[in-house]
């Protein structure tokens, strides 16, 4: 099963994101702010396949985040989607100077962030898998 680290503050962007990605099969770890993210992803047993990073985040941003866990070496290779209300011009590009594989935007349209994931991952869930939240 994939397993997606969700990096969300807001409990109920947190909440319902979770709900959803789980109801289409995916196993979600949850993090609350940008230190705990990375602390996930590189302790984790098996680590996440997938990160999806806000990035206007409490204790370290998102965007500080994602430089960490894309400076080392066993967390390097995970992709990155940054999630962020921010749409202005030149706000995608900074989330890809920081390390972001893909930008999203706020309120997420869930189908285009599941075609990004399934992209990035060269994976999609199957309808019998169930996903946990951890």
């Amino acid at each position: 099963m994939l397993k997606i680290l969700l990096v969300e503050d807001n409990a109920e962007n947190r909440d319902m994101l979770s709900r959803r990605l789980i109801r289409k099969g995916y196993v979600v770890e949850c993090a609350v702010d940008g230190a705990q993210g990375v602390a996930l992803s590189l302790s984790a047993d098996t680590p996440p396949q997938i990160i999806l990073m806000d990035m206007s985040l409490p204790i370290l941003d998102g965007w500080e985040a994602t430089r960490q866990v894309k400076s080392d070496s066993r967390t390097a290779s995970i992709p990155i989607i940054a999630l962020t209300a921010h749409a202005m011009a030149g706000d995608r590009q900074k989330a890809i100077e920081a390390g972001c594989d893909d930008y999203d935007t706020k309120p997420v349209e869930f189908s285009r962030l599941l075609e990004k994931i399934e992209r990035l991952t060269n994976q999609s869930p199957s309808a019998e898998m169930t996903g946990a939240v951890r």
